[in-house]
């Protein structure tokens, strides 16, 4: 889910988190299968989220990185919500304006920072791990979170299987084409030698 409302807390109905993008596996992406869902209740659905994103700003840094607490009274703070309430497994926190990636995982009941895997960052339970990748993606070339295998091979989004797809079919008709006219070609010269090339077997 990409902002969407995270309800966390039975006992404080109206306190949310707003992720920039969190994943929870083995529910559906409609609520009660029909419509798009406008929130994420996790005491009717009963299932945590394994991975949330935070795209840094400037404002909401010290927050996402859980250097600030929340006072009494008050609603905790993300990394609280993420770490404490939640128990959300693993947690990125992406800085686009210096491209660093900081990975979290929960161990213990608190977060550690995870080491890479040659720039991934590993989340077995999906066999997925996350990396940065610098590219032209939706008009802009930058450096992008994207998804990749365990080994590192990039997922392609929809959108770009379809431009392969496209590719692939082009590069086929450019080989047909260039068949065809190899065989008319060697046609031609055997006609000149002589040879009817439709009685060769």
């Amino acid at each position: 889910a990409s902002d969407l409302n995270l309800y966390y807390d039975v006992r404080h109905p109206l306190w949310y988190k707003r992720p920039d993008w969190f994943a929870v596996v083995g529910v559906s992406a409609f609520y009660d299968n029909q419509d798009l869902r406008l929130s994420y209740v996790m005491w009717q659905e009963g299932v945590r989220p394994i991975v949330a994103i935070e795209l840094l700003s400037p404002g909401t840094e010290d927050e996402d990185l859980g250097k600030t607490t929340s006072k009494v009274g008050e609603p905790p703070t993300k990394w609280q919500v993420y770490e404490q309430n939640l128990g959300i497994p693993y947690y990125f926190v992406f800085s686009r304006y210096t491209n660093e990636l900081q990975a979290f995982q929960l161990i213990g009941g608190h977060y550690e920072e995870m080491a890479s895997t040659q720039g991934h960052w590993p989340i077995q339970e999906v066999g997925l791990s996350l990396g940065i990748w610098q590219g032209s993606f939706k008009d802009s070339n930058r450096y992008w979170l994207r998804w990749f295998t365990l080994k590192g091979e990039l997922i392609p989004e929809p959108i770009e299987e379809a431009t392969e797809a496209k590719r692939e079919a082009a590069k086929a008709k450019r080989e047909a084409n260039e068949a065809k006219r190899k065989a008319e070609q060697l046609a031609a010269k055997l006609r000149e030698l002589g040879v009817n090339p439709d009685e060769l077997e």
